[in-house]
C-alpha cells in the first residue's frame, strides 16, 4: 500500500453554525483549526451575524450560497445539522480498506499490525477508502430512547483502533465526525429523508442515518471501503432527550423498514459513480413501502 502525504493546505474542515457566537468553540479548537482552511456553513434559519474570532482561514457559506446550489428546490433542506452538507469537503483516498475479507487484527495497515494467517494474498493490496467515520467520547451517538433511558451514561472508553466495515454490512453514520471523497460519494451525502415534525438537534433528525445507508450500498457496489474508529471527538450534552423523543419516534420506527429496504437494493452495473448510483437508486422507490412518500420527496 502506498503512503499518502496530505498537506494542511489540502484539508477543509466543515463546521455547521447553529448559533451565532462561535468564539469559545473556535478558541477551544484553535490549535487544530488554525492549521487548516475552515468552511463555516451558517444555518439558514439563523438571523444573527456570526461572531468568529480572528486568526483563522475561514470562508462562510450562508443561505444565498445554498440557494445558488439547489435553486428553488424544497426537496433538499439545509437547516439545523443538515447545513454542514452544503459545504464542500476534501479527503485524500488511499487503498487502506479491506471490506471483502475481515482481518481479526483490526487495521492491518497500521504500524505494528499485519494480515493474519489465512488472509488471501490477492486481497492484501486493499481497496480505496471512500468514507472514514470517527467516533465520539463523553456523549456517544445514542438515539433519543436510549439517551432518555440512560441519561447518565457516557462513553469514556478510548479504543486505539480502526476497522473496515465488511461489504454488505449496514451501518448508521453520524455526519459530525467523518471524512470522505467528495468526487466519489459526495452526491449521496445530501440531506434526504425528512421526518414530518423533526427538530434541529441530532436526536431529532434522520438525514445522516439515511445518507449513511446510501453511502454504504454505493461503496459496496463500487468495490470501495468504509472505515470506522479513530479519530474521536469529545461531545458535550445538548438538548432534552425526552422532548427529542417526541420528534424522533417516527424515525425510530421507520428504521425497521429502512434497513431491509437497503439490504435488498441492487444497483445496475452501469452505475459506476456515486452520482449515477444515486440516480439509479430512484428506480427502487416502489419497494420502499410505507416510507415511499419520504423517499420520493428526497430524491
Amino acid at each position: 500500500m502506498s503512503v499518502v502525504n496530505i498537506k494542511d493546505s489540502d484539508v477543509d474542515i466543515i463546521i455547521g453554525a447553529l448559533r451565532s457566537d462561535l468564539t469559545s468553540f473556535m478558541n477551544e479548537w484553535r490549535s487544530i483549526f488554525s492549521r487548516f482552511h475552515l468552511i463555516i456553513v451558517k444555518d439558514p434559519d439563523l438571523n444573527e451575524e456570526l461572531k468568529i474570532p480572528e486568526g483563522f482561514n475561514v470562508d462562510v457559506y450562508a443561505k444565498s450560497h445554498m440557494d445558488h446550489v439547489v435553486g428553488s428546490s424544497t426537496s433538499v433542506l439545509f437547516s439545523g445539522y443538515s447545513c454542514r452538507c452544503c459545504g464542500p469537503a476534501y479527503y485524500e483516498p488511499d487503498n487502506s480498506s479491506h471490506p471483502f475479507f475481515f482481518n481479526t487484527l483490526y487495521d492491518p495497515y497500521r504500524e505494528g499490525a499485519d494480515f493474519v494467517r489465512g488472509y488471501p494474498f490477492s486481497l492484501r493490496n486493499g481497496v480505496m477508502c471512500a468514507l472514514s467515520c470517527g467516533l465520539w467520547l463523553n456523549l456517544a451517538d445514542f438515539d433519543a430512547p436510549t439517551q432518555a433511558l440512560k441519561p447518565g451514561q457516557r462513553n469514556s472508553r478510548y479504543v486505539d483502533a480502526v476497522m473496515t466495515v465488511p461489504a454488505r454490512a449496514m451501518m448508521p453514520i453520524s455526519g459530525i465526525n467523518i471524512a470522505f471523497d467528495r468526487e466519489v460519494i459526495g452526491p449521496t451525502l445530501l440531506p434526504a429523508l425528512r421526518l414530518a415534525g423533526e427538530g434541529k438537534l441530532r436526536w431529532e433528525t434522520m438525514e445522516d442515518i439515511w445518507s449513511g445507508m446510501c453511502v454504504k450500498i454505493v461503496c459496496d457496489h463500487l468495490g470501495m471501503g468504509v472505515k470506522s474508529g479513530l479519530p474521536y471527538v469529545w461531545r458535550r450534552d445538548r438538548g432534552n432527550a425526552i422532548e427529542s423523543l417526541k420528534k424522533e419516534w417516527e424515525g425510530v420506527k421507520l428504521m425497521e423498514e429502512v434497513v431491509p429496504f437497503f439490504q435488498s437494493v441492487r444497483l445496475p452495473n452501469s452505475s459506476h459513480s456515486g452520482r449515477l448510483c444515486g440516480r439509479d437508486r430512484k428506480g427502487s422507490e416502489a419497494k420502499v413501502g410505507t416510507i415511499g412518500s419520504c423517499f420520493c420527496s428526497c430524491c
